[in-house]
């Protein structure tokens, strides 16, 4: 036996000891042991690219909303008939076919889907994930907010718990769940690219935008569906895409479910939405009116004026105030700050933090109705 093979055997058994002795400490230390290969296998940012589970929770709370419209129109034989006759026809011309997709939010049958999908409608009918098929009656709408809530007669459905869309981070990786070119139970994945964008898509008098803006694909179709976080919650109601073409070009958007859970209780209670208000006008801070506000940090919302007897006023809030937070969020636009007071109605009590002549105050706000009193809409 020659020196160069016992030298290799030695050295052989003595890193074998030491392997032993590493280990022992090690594991009596409770520190675990972990493979490299399983070590490569997670994301570097703690988080897994995987989406089964986050669509299994949600496919089956989704469904098919299909609409049916039916228009007749009336014409005359011929020009002379329109000035001197009174021969008018009737022509009935198929019906318009629509459809998109809505959320289940009750196990006794109620969703929510966009006030657009729904929008004239005669019929509506939604199916669900395995193919049962029903007659909607719509429960009541909310335009500002484009949502709408329908109900069926059915017990025991899968439904999509709400999330905390507040809790959202940009980057955060979300799915979006719907029927997109009546391609039923499509998921679609991407990340949270913004949030409280307002892309001035609604006209109605105070309609409030404050939408979750996301790279998962959405096309026609999927308005009224879920965007779900990983947790397999429902976090948003995909309602519009940024297209010239009417197709997924890259960005797409989903209402809050901070509005979406109020909204809908609120239809579901009182057939219409209760709103509230500060009796406030804003100003988004900018760096060019920056200078002209008197202000050296971009920061809050701009309080340009406080209307008398308002809930603003009777809680102290002034002219030039910075509002910086409801309750513990920070708002830094009107969109943000339009989210957090649609989450409340009147005669709600709640806490809104601004900076009044530089210094810090919290004022305690009982919101009112449009009226200027407490009091819920009949």
């Amino acid at each position: 036996m020659n020196k160069s093979f016992l030298k290799t055997f030695f050295t052989a058994i003595i890193g074998g000891l030491i392997s032993i002795f590493v280990y022992n400490i090690l594991e009596d230390l409770n520190i675990p042991i972990v493979e490299k290969s399983f070590v490569n296998s997670i994301n570097l940012s703690g988080t897994s690219s995987d989406f089964t589970f986050a669509a299994e929770q949600s496919l089956s709370g989704v469904v098919h909303v299909k609409t049916k419209f039916q228009q007749k129109t009336k014409y005359y034989s011929n020009p002379f008939d329109f000035f001197f006759g009174d021969k008018i026809y009737e022509y009935t011309p198929p019906p318009v076919l629509s459809s998109g997709s809505g959320v289940i939010i009750s196990k006794d049958g109620y969703i929510v889907t966009n006030n657009h999908v729904i929008d004239k409608s005669q019929e509506i009918e939604v199916v669900l994930n395995d193919k049962r098929s029903y007659h909607a009656k719509l429960i009541g709408t909310d335009p500002s907010t484009d949502l709408a809530v329908l109900k069926i007669d059915c017990k025991n459905l899968p439904l999509l718990s709400y999330g905390n869309s507040d809790e959202l981070k940009v980057g955060e990786w979300v799915i979006a769940v719907g029927n997109p070119f009546n391609l039923t139970s499509t998921v679609t994945a991407g990340i949270v690219s913004a949030k409280a964008r307002n892309i001035n898509i609604l006209s109605k008098r105070f309609a409030i935008e404050s939408f979750i803006q996301t790279d998962a694909a959405v096309n026609p179709g999927n308005s009224g569906g879920a965007l779900v976080n990983r947790k397999g919650e429902l976090v948003g109601i995909n309602t519009a895409i940024a297209s010239k073409t009417g197709s997924y070009v890259g960005y797409s958007f989903a209402i809050p479910v901070s509005i979406v859970k109020k909204i809908v209780k609120d239809i579901i209670e009182f057939g219409k939405v209760q709103r509230a208000f500060l009796g406030i006008n804003i100003i988004e801070i900018n760096s060019e009116n920056l200078e002209s506000l008197r202000l050296d940090k971009i920061e809050g919302v701009y309080v340009s004026k406080v209307n008398e007897n308002s809930s603003a006023d009777k809680a102290g809030m002034k002219e030039h105030d910075i509002i910086l937070k409801v309750e513990n969020i920070i708002v830094n636009n009107k969109a943000q700050l339009l989210e957090q007071i649609s989450k409340y109605r009147p005669a709600d009590k709640i806490n809104i933090t601004v900076k009044s002549n530089g210094k810090l105050k919290k004022l305690t706000i009982i919101l009112q109705n449009i009226d200027g009193n407490t009091f819920l809409m009949e």
